[in-house]
């Protein structure tokens, strides 16, 4: 599987960024503005980007295929009818009542601090974005290949499964990142320091294994043991950089994928399985969740640097200050190549965060990581356009839209 997940999106048209930020994008003029030629225009050293970005990465020649010069438009929210698609969310919810209730009673412990810990993120504020995801791909599934119209036990259940994962997830990368905030409120390790946090992930954690074990489908099992692997792989991929500017967007994606992409990905594989046999529909549901993971932390990483904290529930400028190089960095770093030594040293030196952000701001790299969220989110609906015509199947598709269209 480690080899799947860097196939580009299909039928991307990847041409040479433009020279100066589009209209509308901040920054565009300053002190830490590209230099100019004389034409006006800001140049990018594009001789740098000749080199491969891995051999691993053979369809991948360099970062500059990822510029794109004009604004891309993505609009998925009306059938060839005309008509509305339906909300994915309220559509979700429908099999997710009681989600977080049945989430507290697997992870049922004596120990009165221990559950209030491991309970401590299962209040039901917060988007619900992969267990929607994973109940819609159910359901589309189930209708695809026999048209039933009924959700199955265990189809649910790899809904809870998935959030637990993600949330076991998120204690741990918050004692990773000594972060003091999540979803507007005191982290775990905040509140009850880091060692008893990371207690409460692996219990998290354990629950999720056995509810897993409960579902009594290897192939399933199999599948979702390998997205706790590449969590842990994807955290270790985040704690190191490439020396090598041409290799960093390659690695910056693969962190991506494991850490993000590859819970959605397999989750909605997961339930495809306990639908159908046919290895055509995994593979669909793959591949969409893939797509979709993928442009969902791309824009995260865009909210970064141009969304406030309120809307957040955590600081921006977050990434930075924990030393890392996300999308609008990567593609800044085109128009300011000084940004590579700050990436390498982690942005440790003094001011090192403060002058990034504005690099990033004045450089088109929150535009063509968006415009790269976008083409993910194209390959995402070419795939499930695959499946039967169903409510579900539109749902999925109207998701892609708001990943992209969300402010938080």
């Amino acid at each position: 599987m480690a080899a799947r997940w860097w196939r580009w999106p299909h039928g991307c048209s990847w041409r040479p960024a433009a020279r100066n930020p589009g209209p509308g994008c901040p920054g565009r003029a300053g002190s830490l503005g590209p230099r100019a030629a004389p034409d006006g225009r800001a140049q990018i050293p594009y001789c740098s980007l000749v080199k491969n970005l891995t051999p691993a990465f053979p369809n991948v020649h360099s970062i500059s295929r990822f510029y794109h010069t004009t604004p891309a438009v993505f609009c998925c929210s009306k059938t060839q009818s005309g008509e509305k698609y339906s909300d994915p969310f309220k559509l979700g919810w429908k099999d997710l009542k009681g989600l977080y209730e049945d989430i507290r009673k697997e992870v049922f412990v004596s120990t009165t601090e221990l559950k209030e810990m491991s309970e401590y993120y299962f209040d039901g504020k917060g988007k619900g974005f992969r267990p929607i995801i994973v109940v819609l791909m159910a359901r589309a599934c189930n209708i695809h290949h026999n048209n039933s119209r009924d959700m199955q036990a265990n189809q649910r259940s790899i809904a809870l499964i998935t959030e637990m994962i993600h949330t076991a997830s998120l204690v741990h990368d918050d004692v990773i990142d000594n972060a003091r905030s999540r979803r507007g409120k005191h982290t775990v390790n905040n509140i009850w320091g880091e060692k008893k946090a990371v207690l409460a992930g692996d219990l998290i954690l354990s629950a999720a294994s056995v509810a897993l074990a409960r579902i009594g489908n290897t192939t399933v099992l199999s599948i979702l043991t390998e997205v706790m692997e590449d969590l842990v792989r994807g955290e270790f991929l985040q704690l190191g950089s490439k020396e090598n500017e041409n290799e960093r967007f390659a690695h910056y994606l693969e962190k991506t994928f494991k850490k993000t992409a590859s819970l959605i990905a397999n989750s909605c594989k997961a339930v495809s399985v306990l639908s159908c046999p046919d290895p055509e529909v995994h593979e669909i549901a793959y591949q969409y969740g893939k797509n979709v993971g993928i442009a969902f932390q791309l824009i995260d990483d865009v909210l970064d640097f141009t969304s406030c904290s309120d809307k957040m529930g955590k600081p921006t400028a977050a990434d930075l200050k924990l030393g890392l190089a996300t999308g609008p960095v990567l593609f800044a770093c085109q128009q300011f190549p000084e940004m590579n030594a700050m990436i390498m040293r982690r942005f440790s030196f003094p001011g090192d965060v403060d002058r990034a952000r504005q690099y990033v701001l004045q450089s088109d790299g929150v535009r063509q990581t968006t415009y790269l969220a976008q083409q993910y989110c194209h390959e995402a609906v070419r795939e499930i356009s695959k499946l039967r015509a169903s409510p579900e199947r539109d749902a999925l598709i109207q998701l892609s839209e708001i990943v992209l269209t969300r402010d938080k």
